[in-house]
């Protein structure tokens, strides 16, 4: 029992990871698909976090289970056990919301850039690829999502 609750906590926090805002990773549905070029000149680049932290709670829920389990089966017996569980849950909460909030962050870029026609667009995107001011760039164009590459 205690080996499918931490199985089933672990698959709760693999479901907190990130999709990716990579200019470099594509999805399946966007592969092949035409997009808009315009080409422009970095104008200013600013470090930025990228949060997707939705408030669901999966890591608090999970570190819970987890803590309750650890203590609660570990930690002396009957009324002692119950009060150690609970301990456990608040504490493996606690751990858990943290994990969360710390694998929903991830470093990205607010880049501008000036446009040919000398209008400014600013786009966000993980920081896996590096940009300096008047770096000669392009900005790709489809469905809503915009990306800046060289």
């Amino acid at each position: 029992m205690k080996n499918l609750i931490a199985v089933a906590a672990l698959v709760v926090l693999a479901g907190c990871a990130l999709p990716p805002n990579s200019a470099s990773v594509y999805s399946s549905s966007q592969a092949q698909g035409e997009q808009t070029v315009r080409m422009g000149v970095v104008d200013s680049v600013r470090p930025v976090t990228i949060d997707k932290n939705t408030g669901g709670g999966a890591g608090t829920l999970a570190g819970g289970a987890l803590g309750a389990v650890a203590a609660g089966s570990t930690i002396g017996s009957g009324n002692g056990s119950l009060a150690a569980g609970v301990v456990g849950a608040v504490l493996g909460g606690i751990v858990g919301n943290q994990v969360e909030s710390n694998l929903s962050k991830r470093p990205g870029l607010e880049i501008t850039v000036r446009l040919s026609n000398g209008e400014l667009r600013a786009i966000t995107q993980d920081a896996d690829e590096q940009f300096n001011v008047g770096d000669r760039v392009r900005l790709l164009s489809s469905r809503g999502v915009t990306r800046v590459t060289h």
